[in-house]
């Protein structure tokens, strides 16, 4: 079966201004207008006792989309940690003995406040984190729609269970402020914990600061904490206040984290990055593989279950590449927020910048290494200009890249890039399919596309991804889909449906939560 191209998107008229009552000074001000106790007219606060507090040394920060100033979070010492981990135990004993309705009824009063002011919040994750507009309309409901489908079915969750001896602490990565990070916190609380959050370095304060000032108000136990992960780690971590400890992010801060609640016998969730996986094996659908490629560059591959490397049969490559380069060639890249006139509907980028300007050259000089030591360049995006701002700053976009056989020696070849760089690996074997899609020591997902379902029935168990797909994309999934990872890729209790409420809570004596624990790995 032959290709179908990728039919080329219209091009747009030049972007000349930002769309009017979106600018960050409006969302600022709408944040102080909608939670004056939480913002100040340049900071935010932390929240810890039951109060918001003035308090840690706010650092510089800039926004992602043009490099412009915007408010960073303020930064904690270690000792006022201490003081508002302790708060948060005394607001854990009073919580876990306030009924289950009542529970329910304040958690349902935050989910309204939020839906309430949903596009204020998404304009703050655009603004903060580079979210194009409708994947952060996206962030928000899914927090929203996923908590309330926990309050509609938590009592047969609760059955026989009771909340744990100390608040949950998360600690989470910066891109799934509302989705991962709030939709975790609310389900916690529902549980019946106190629930403490680290607001991430990278960004999203005010995002996280409004979502934490509207559940407060609803007396919610919340505690919304800035600073640094080593300055903060003895209190969110290891002070033996804390019940349990939930953790998405990468592997190197994520094996420290999993250190010490090993040694601490602590109850933890932590989510890890992994190399995720797309093999082309006995295939021919290649419509259908045209058709996905453009969608796996959503948020720039900015997430932990973003597809970066294809691991290709050889004698495929080249009905691969005829798919695929129309495909890589239609996904638009551009200033979230910039329209031709000020009536123009937002733009519907794939994805916007990436996190920072740092991360951006990181990303740029590990491409330009790769290639240097062998990797073959087949295609690189190039920046359009009429889908930016005249003269903006746009140093922290990248332009997706896809390089064929990245070396050994580089990061390209065994870790996930978090940005719009695809790999592509070729083999001749089963073997050699299965190696390479193992590269790195497990992942959250993968997938494999292959005509043949017995080679799929085969072949998938041996693919050391939490979930699988025939063909398809795998995510992380929401409501009653579990998650979890194999290998370095997750370590402790799996989440997702019944288990992410069982893993915040105690049931009978002896029970084996499923996860990866250092004694026992359990699937579920």
């Amino acid at each position: 079966m032959s290709p179908t191209l990728t039919p080329q998107p219209p091009t747009p008229p030049p972007v000349t201004l930002l769309k009017p009552g979106t600018s960050y000074a409006d969302a600022w001000q709408r944040c102080l207008t909608a939670a004056p106790e939480a913002f100040r007219e340049q900071t935010a606060g932390n929240l810890w006792a039951g109060a918001w507090h003035p308090d840690g040394r706010t650092l510089p920060a800039t926004t992602p989309v043009d490099g412009t100033p915007i408010a960073g979070a303020p930064r904690l010492d270690g000792d006022t940690a201490h003081q508002a981990v302790r708060a948060a135990l005394d607001q854990h004993r009073a919580w876990r003995h306030i009924p289950l309705p009542e529970r329910r009824a304040r958690v349902a009063a935050t989910l309204d406040a939020l839906a309430g002011h949903r596009e204020l919040l998404a304009l703050l994750l655009v603004w903060e984190i580079g979210k194009p507009w409708r994947l952060a309309l996206a962030d928000v409901d899914r927090a929203i729609d996923g908590v309330r489908w926990y309050a509609d079915r938590i009592e047969p969750m609760l059955a026989g269970r009771a909340p744990l001896d100390g608040p949950v602490s998360n600690i989470a990565s910066w891109n799934y402020p509302m989705s991962v990070l709030v939709h975790a916190a609310l389900v916690q609380a529902l549980a019946g914990n106190a629930v403490i959050a680290k607001t991430p370095t990278d960004g999203g304060v005010a995002c996280l600061t409004l979502a934490a000032a509207l559940a407060a108000r609803e007396g919610v136990p919340l505690t919304l904490l800035g600073g640094s992960g080593r300055e903060l780690n003895q209190a969110l971590v290891r002070a033996p206040e804390i019940g349990c400890v939930s953790f998405v992010g990468g592997r190197d801060t994520g094996a420290a984290v999993a250190t010490a609640v090993a040694d601490l016998g602590k109850r933890h969730i932590l989510e890890q990055e992994g190399l995720n996986t797309w093999g082309i094996w006995e295939f021919s659908d290649w419509a259908a593989l045209t058709a996905a490629v453009p969608r796996l560059f959503d948020y720039g591959k900015q997430r932990c279950t973003a597809y970066p490397r294809f691991v290709v049969q050889r004698s495929l490559f080249d009905a691969f590449l005829a798919a695929y380069l129309p495909a890589v060639r239609s996904v638009r890249v551009g200033h979230p927020l910039a329209v031709a006139d000020p009536a123009d509907p937002l733009p519907e980028p794939d994805f916007g910048p990436l996190i920072s300007a740092a991360k951006a050259k990181e990303l740029t000089d590990q491409v330009a290494e790769a290639v240097d030591r062998g990797a073959v360049p087949l295609y690189r995006g190039r920046p359009d200009e009429a889908r930016f701002l005249p003269g903006q700053d746009t140093s922290a976009y990248v332009h997706p890249v896809t390089l064929l056989g990245p070396p050994p020696s580089s990061p390209l070849h065994h870790a996930e890039p978090f940005g719009p760089v695809d790999t592509i690996v070729l083999v001749d074997t089963e073997a050699e399919l299965l190696a390479a899609m193992n590269a790195s020591n497990g992942a959250l997902v993968a997938t494999l596309a292959t005509d043949d379902r017995a080679a799929y029935d085969r072949l998938a168990p041996q693919i050391r991804a939490f979930k699988t797909g025939h063909g398809v994309p795998r995510s992380r999934g929401d409501r009653d889909e579990l998650f979890g990872g194999f290998g370095a890729s997750w370590r402790g209790a799996f989440v997702g449906g019944e288990l992410l409420v069982r893993a915040v809570t105690r049931g009978p004596a002896g029970e084996r939560l499923p996860g990866n624990f250092p004694e026992y790995q359990l699937m579920p």
